[in-house]
């Protein structure tokens, strides 16, 4: 996971995988592969939701949110 500041903007690649399309969600844009598997999730506005981040405690449970499958 990334953030850029200046752009603010976190970028999260949650598979591998080319991304063919993507589709927006408010402030979320998802990346899918050519069979809508989520490759990279992009938060915009992300200083908003920056403070959220530290409420999980482990990578289990963004899997339990965002599973990569």
């Amino acid at each position: 996971m990334q953030y850029d500041p200046e752009a603010n903007i976190i970028c999260w690649e949650i598979a591998k995988g080319e991304i063919n399309h993507a589709r927006e969600f408010g402030n979320f844009i998802i990346h899918l592969s050519d069979n809508n598997k989520p490759i990279l999730i992009e938060i915009l506005d992300a200083s908003k939701f920056i403070g959220q981040l530290d409420k999980l405690t482990s990578v289990k449970d963004i899997e339990q949110i965002v599973p990569a499958n």
